[in-house]
Formats: C-alpha cells, sequence, structure tokens
C-alpha cells in the first residue's frame, strides 16, 4: 500500500505492533491497514476517488471505527463521524449539511441508519458485513492538503457547524502533542471519550497510532474495565475530561482497601495523566493527585484548532492554567479593536498555526468571520498570559456558549429546539456554574398554560437533543427578563437560578 496520508504512511513502519485492542480482540497495525484497504474498496466501487466528498459513518468507538475512517481516507473522502448518543433529528441535520452519498454503520446502530436512508438518497454499508476483496486495488492519490475530516461544533449562530480539517491539519495537531507530552511506542493508553470530538479522536487514538503505541477502546464508560487495566499496570498514559475524574474519585472511595493501595501504586507507574475540554476544579485536581500521586496535565483546544496551550511535561504545573502555546502555535491576546494588549490584562485569544481548521463546511462567510483580517483564528475564549508566558482561560465571550462535561453546546440551538414545542412561548437557556460539570444546563420558558406537565416536554426533548444538550435545570417565568430594547438579559436569568 502506497498513500500520501502522513499517519497511514507513519503506521505501515509499526505492521506487528499491536495497534488497538478492544472487546473483540487484539489487532496490529498492518490488519489495521489492510481491513481499512476493504472499505475503501466497498467505497471506490466504480469511482477513481471519492475527491474530499464527506462520508458519515456510526460507528461505536472500538477498531470498526479506526478501520472505517481510515478507509474513508484512503478513498479520498472526508470523514464525517456520527456522534452515536444523538437523536435521530440530529443526524439528520449532518446528513443534510454534508450531502454524503453513503452512511457506513455498525448493525447495533442498524434502526437509526434504515431510517437515515429511507429518509436521505444514500448507500448503507455495514461494517460487519463486508466481503473479503482483493484488496491489491490502485488507491487514489490522496494529497496531505486534502480535506481529511469534518467534526460538527456548536456556535453562536444555533445549528452546529462542520468543521473541515486536512490531513496537514491533522497531522501538525498530532506531532505537537508527540513533542509536547513525548510521546512513545512503548504507551498504552485507554480512549473512554465520544469520537466525535478532536479529544478522542486525535489527543487520545490518533496520537498514540501515530507513535506505534497501543490504544485500549471500550465501547461505552465503564469503570470497572478501567479499574482492570489500572491494576494490571496496563496503562501508561491516561486522559479524560474533569466529570470523568469526579466519576472516578467517587467511585475509588468505594473501593476496598486492598483494592486502593493496588490502584495508587499502578497509578503511580503511570508517566502522564491529562485533563482537558473543560475547566478542571482545583478540588478535583487536589485530590486525584492525593489518589494517584499525579498533577493533572491541563491543557487547550478547540474544534478549529486542535490542541493550542499545554502546561509542562517536565515542569511544575500550575492550577487553574493551561500553560504554554504548543510546539508550530502562535498566539495573542487582545482587546475589542484586536490590538495586543499588556501581560495580565485579559483579553480574547487569537491562534495562529498549521492545525488550524481549513474552513466550516459550505459557510463561507462563517469561515471569513472566523478569522481576523490578517488570519488569526478568533477563539472567542477570554483568557490572561502572566509574566511567565502561562495562560489561564477565564471563560466565554459569548453567553451562548455553554461548556459542559466537555462538551461545548450552542444555547441558540437549544432555544431553537424548544421554541418548536406548542406550549412554549419565550425561552432562555443559559449555564450554570457547576464544581463537577463546569457548567449545567438551564433554561427558563414561558408557557401558554402554567400548568403544563414539564415531564412531556423532556420526554418531548429526548428524540431531539442528544443527552448533554439537555437542561438539568428549569424554571418557568410570567415573563423574561430584558433590557429597554427587548433583548433578553441572560445575566439576570443566571441570577433567578443562582
Amino acid at each position: 500500500m502506497t498513500t500520501e496520508i502522513p499517519i497511514l504512511q507513519r503506521c505501515s513502519e509499526y505492521q506487528d505492533r499491536i495497534a488497538i485492542i478492544d472487546e473483540q480482540g487484539k489487532y496490529t497495525y498492518a490488519t489495521l491497514l489492510q481491513d481499512a484497504q476493504q472499505v475503501t474498496h466497498h467505497l471506490l466501487s466504480a469511482n477513481r476517488s471519492l475527491q474530499e466528498q464527506p462520508i458519515c459513518f456510526l460507528v461505536p468507538p472500538q477498531y470498526t471505527y479506526v478501520q472505517t475512517q481510515w478507509g474513508i481516507w484512503l478513498s479520498g473522502g472526508i470523514a464525517v463521524p456520527l456522534a452515536v448518543s444523538h437523536p435521530l433529528a440530529e443526524l439528520e441535520y449532518v446528513l443534510e449539511d454534508t450531502g454524503t452519498s453513503f452512511l457506513i454503520y455498525h448493525p447495533i446502530f442498524e434502526e437509526k441508519a434504515l431510517a437515515l436512508a429511507e429518509k436521505f438518497s444514500i448507500q448503507l454499508i455495514n461494517i460487519l458485513e463486508l466481503p473479503k476483496v482483493d484488496i491489491n486495488i490502485a488507491l487514489p492519490e490522496v494529497q496531505s492538503g486534502q480535506g481529511a475530516m469534518m467534526v460538527y461544533t456548536s456556535g453562536t449562530t444555533g445549528k452546529p457547524k462542520g468543521v473541515v480539517t486536512t490531513h496537514d491539519n491533522i497531522t501538525a495537531h498530532i506531532k505537537a502533542l508527540s513533542e509536547a507530552w513525548h510521546w512513545q511506542k512503548e504507551d498504552r493508553i485507554v480512549n473512554i471519550l465520544p469520537l466525535h470530538h478532536v479529544h478522542g479522536i486525535v489527543n487520545v487514538v490518533a496520537s498514540a497510532l501515530w507513535n506505534g503505541a497501543t490504544c485500549f477502546m471500550l465501547s461505552k464508560f465503564d469503570l470497572e474495565k478501567i479499574w482492570q487495566l489500572v491494576e494490571e499496570d496496563q496503562l501508561s498514559v491516561f486522559m479524560a475530561v474533569p466529570t470523568i475524574y469526579a466519576k472516578m474519585i467517587a467511585d475509588y472511595k468505594t473501593l476496598l482497601d486492598t483494592k486502593k493501595t493496588q490502584v495508587q501504586q499502578s497509578f503511580r507507574k503511570m508517566r502522564l495523566m491529562v485533563s482537558g475540554s473543560a475547566a478542571l476544579p482545583v478540588s478535583v485536581l487536589q485530590e486525584w493527585e492525593g489518589i494517584s500521586g499525579h498533577v493533572l496535565l491541563e491543557r487547550y483546544g478547540m474544534t478549529e484548532i486542535g490542541m493550542a496551550l499545554s502546561n509542562s511535561y517536565t515542569e511544575k504545573r500550575i492550577p487553574g492554567h493551561v500553560g504554554k502555546p504548543l510546539p508550530f502555535v502562535q498566539t495573542r491576546v487582545v482587546d475589542a479593536d484586536y490590538k495586543d494588549v499588556s501581560t495580565g490584562t485579559s483579553g480574547e485569544l487569537l491562534v495562529k498555526g498549521p492545525s488550524v481548521f481549513s474552513e466550516y463546511w459550505q459557510k463561507p462567510e462563517a469561515t471569513k468571520e472566523a478569522f481576523t483580517k490578517d488570519g488569526w483564528f478568533k477563539t472567542g475564549d477570554v483568557v490572561q498570559e502572566n509574566e511567565n508566558g502561562i495562560y489561564k482561560i477565564l471563560g466565554r465571550q459569548s453567553v451562548d456558549i455553554i461548556k459542559t462535561g466537555g462538551y461545548k453546546v450552542s444555547a441558540l440551538e437549544i432555544e431553537e429546539v424548544l421554541r418548536e414545542h406548542s406550549e412554549v412561548t419565550e425561552c432562555a437557556v443559559v449555564g450554570l456554574p457547576s464544581d463537577e460539570w463546569g457548567q449545567e444546563i438551564a433554561a427558563a420558558m414561558v408557557l401558554n398554560d402554567p400548568q403544563f406537565d414539564l415531564e412531556l416536554l423532556k420526554d418531548w426533548l429526548k428524540q431531539r437533543l442528544a443527552p448533554y444538550k439537555k437542561p438539568v435545570h428549569w424554571k418557568m417565568l410570567d415573563m423574561l427578563p430584558k433590557n429597554a430594547m427587548g433583548k433578553v438579559v441572560k445575566p439576570e436569568i443566571v441570577k433567578l437560578f443562582l
């Protein structure tokens, strides 16, 4: 097999090493590359190349996920991972937005796949039922500057946007993390994160495979299995979001003393533990250090830029801070006029570098708006840089972006869905501070019938919003607080909940 895709070129050097271990077995790099070509054969058919067509796939976080992703890449397509937790309505939006011709699915999601195929003119491919074919086929030329992946992210415009990254973008992202976090081929990591976000896709899985390491893949979050891997000294690197660390701390307290001792000893043999995707409460950091002996390495990134900032692998880490720019990343802190501010002054973080995305899918105006005139990406995050060049994230510029449990959620998207219900006259969604989740989603509403059963509304939402997007706090009001211009004042709504 010959390919210009950097990660696949790199992985072809590892051949007999174990790449992935999941519930079904162990798979070498050679097997993974061969199985990916089976996917390529069925995608290409009579075509010579997919020429950057988006290909959606609905596959759990296991070996078949990577097989599918790599098969799409070898075909010259853009891999679009669908969120396995999302209801049909959200999956329909992505299929319609991408205009995909294919949906690759795992049979555990067959019901959803059939429903999507009925609505859209797409070809279904069952990843477990690919007839074996001769893989000695001519592969299309794929340039490293071509589109490789599209991940959907929430924004202030409501509906999610497809963030297109090239093979070069992904490669730059992986190289920066490999250098900063000292990845090595002897490493072993477990993925316990959703694979429709870059945290799991790139930071964990792709970074491990780039370096010839082994990645355990769990189809679902399973504390018993995680403790087993830890006790058996199977892991050298561990990455999670703050909510997972909080859950593990709570569960650790219920373990027998002998098991606690074994877990502690095993944690201390590991070389790196990372927390990201949401602010890490200092209390969680301190408790985890007491259990594991590790000061969690905090870092900062976004779907559009990959990882941009990271605390040091070797030097002292400062709680509540996310470190310095990673290799190849340039940063600036600016005021409202995009002029640089002095050290210690808060401002918006701007980022430039080879890992920054290429475009929002078919949204040229949104893409243009995301950058300054001289090409810096506007993160929308307010930061402060200290005299040592170490950054602290202070929050979002927009109150309409809620960061909960590692997910970035658009309040406007939730409001848009709520307003579709016949009983909802007005609504406003806000984020409330939470030590465990970073923020929790809250909805204030004016209803046609004040006596309407809220449980009916919650059941209705199950079919329309992913679990992590659903409000957990509710307040029924006679009217929403508004300013003189008639605009809802969201800080006042937060006060009503608090």
